[in-house]
């Protein structure tokens, strides 16, 4: 599984940081970091975050 965030429309609203927070988290700056190829046993958690991203800036390619 790969994880791909659009950062051009990430606005940074963290709602996948609480969705898949193994997956997804903030810098020292407040920016979203994430883990590009976690660990399938995570799946549920990442479709879980791009379910929720309000800007729809989060994809799963296989």
């Amino acid at each position: 599984m790969k994880v791909v965030v659009d950062m051009n429309k990430c606005k940074d609203h963290g709602q996948c940081v609480f969705a898949a927070p193994d997956v997804f988290s903030f810098d020292d700056a407040g920016h979203l970091v994430y883990i590009s190829e976690p660990d399938d046993a995570l799946r549920d958690e990442v479709e879980a975050a791009a379910d929720v991203c309000p800007l729809q800036a989060i994809r799963i390619e296989d």
